[in-house]
């Protein structure tokens, strides 16, 4: 199936739902990190996670008034909605530079989700929502490969694994 064949209402649950699974990851990443502004980023774009849950569900029931929202299952299991898939995949991960790395994939994924979305809705008020959930997505991108960079570059710096677990850094 295509991203067309799926009707407004699917599609912003579906963002729902993946909302909802981003905001997990970065909340149990950011306990684990030591580095405190690690910490207060993964923090940050837990919260903007939450933000857009609130935003899709606001548009929801602006959309379908009355109705319940019921969130897919396993929406990680379909290919056009692969940050959902990719967050699951991190359920008990503990490697913060693995969790930064797919993580950056996921936010890239949800840019396009919200970009595809934009392109197949007519309603312009709706098509500039999701325009703008794609850049704030973009951005997420951009922070944790800031992140993602450091990490990088003080591993090749150390060349020492064991040095990781007592550098409060990572």
């Amino acid at each position: 199936m295509e991203m067309k064949d799926y009707d407004l209402k699917d599609l912003i649950l579906i963002g729902i739902k993946s909302e909802i699974e981003a905001g997990k990851v970065y909340r149990r990443t950011a306990a684990q990190a030591r580095n405190p502004f690690l910490k207060t980023k993964l923090t940050a774009l837990a919260e903007e996670e939450d933000r857009h849950r609130e935003i899709l569900e606001k548009l929801f029931n602006s959309l379908y008034p009355g109705e319940d929202m019921v969130l897919p299952e396993n929406p990680e299991y379909l290919p056009e909605f692969p940050e959902i898939k990719i967050f699951a995949e991190l359920n008990g991960v503990t490697d913060v530079r693995k969790i930064i790395e797919q993580a950056m994939k996921a936010e890239l994924a949800a840019k396009k989700y919200y970009e595809d979305i934009a392109a197949l809705v007519d309603d312009e008020k709706i098509k500039k929502l999701m325009l703008y959930m794609a850049k704030i997505e973009e951005g997420h991108y951009h922070i944790l490969q800031s992140e993602y960079k450091e990490i990088e570059e003080f591993e090749s710096i150390m060349k020492d694994e064991d040095y990781m677990q007592f550098d409060a850094r990572f």
